[in-house]
């Protein structure tokens, strides 16, 4: 079995990585502060096959988002495995700008662990892996390193200057993605406004984009996955905002595989403005 890109039997923790991918952030305006608490369910073909956890925490200054995810049962065959994601960076002149992603996966084959460090518009990777690595992979180039996104950043929807959160503008995008492993475009684009009710959190409207994939580099030649799911055109995601601030999150991804659709499903999701501090007053002088 090999990476979500070549193989379907890799673990479904960098599924969950893909998938959570095909959201936007980096280099965006954020205003205000708000969390986001979501749980996550994983099926395919509608059989239950593991669940992820995302914490997300945004303010004027930093933002910081954490996931884990593991997956087994009926499917353990294909998708065993789990892994941890975590990402931070700051806020400068009102954007968005990572400065650090890490990922942790162990199945059956192979324990790895990933970090990319962001620098002046450049991404720079180091791998640590129990397995042998494949000679087989595209090879990535510094050009491909540059202005591009983490996906845990990727995981943050954020709002197109002087519009509302569910405007078409949202959706029509293209995201630049590099995992430390891979690299490919996810080009998004409008299809809808619905609704969704989740029992024990949010009940309200959704946006709904479609994405396309587009491998780059550092993917398996000759993968499967990559034959079948790239360029395809049924791939949906749907977003909700963050309160307080002026960012979207995802409720809901549906992804084709060789087997059926896989479904990440949020069964919570509870997302929270924060006050601001009070800004300290300025300090007097006193005559002596």
């Amino acid at each position: 079995m090999d990476s979500t890109f070549a193989n379907l039997g890799r673990p479904t923790a960098r599924l969950l990585v893909l998938a959570a991918s095909l959201v936007l952030a980096s280099k965006t305006v954020v205003s205000a502060q708000g969390t986001l608490r979501a749980h996550y369910q994983i099926s395919m073909t509608g059989v239950k096959i593991g669940y992820a956890t995302w914490s997300v925490d945004i303010n004027d200054r930093a933002y910081t988002t954490t996931a884990s995810g593991e997956a087994g049962g009926i499917f353990s065959i294909l998708f065993s495995g789990k892994g941890t994601a975590s990402t931070e960076g700051s806020s400068a002149n009102g954007h968005i700008l990572p400065s650090d992603f890490t990922f942790r996966m162990a199945d059956d084959e192979e324990k790895a662990e990933i970090r990319v460090t962001f620098k002046d518009g450049m991404a720079r990777e180091q791998v640590t892996t129990d397995a042998t690595p494949s000679p087989n992979r595209v090879p990535i180039t510094d050009k491909d390193r540059r202005d591009v996104v983490n996906p845990l950043s990727a995981m943050l929807l954020t709002e197109a200057p002087s519009v509302e959160a569910l405007a078409p503008e949202n959706c029509n995008r293209v995201l630049r993605i590099f995992d430390g492993r891979r690299r490919y475009d996810l080009a998004l684009s409008f299809i809808r406004v619905d609704r969704i009710t989740l029992e024990r959190s949010y009940d309200g409207p959704a946006l709904v984009c479609q994405v396309i994939l587009h491998p780059v580099a550092g993917y398996h030649r000759d993968s499967n996955l990559v034959k079948y799911v790239a360029g395809r055109r049924d791939m949906e995601l749907w977003f909700a905002p963050i309160d307080g601030t002026d960012v979207l999150a995802p409720l809901r991804v549906a992804m084709p595989t060789l087997l059926g659709t896989l479904k990440i499903e949020a069964d919570r999701f509870n997302a929270a403005a924060k006050a601001s501090p009070p800004s300290k007053p300025a300090l007097e002088m006193q005559p002596r």
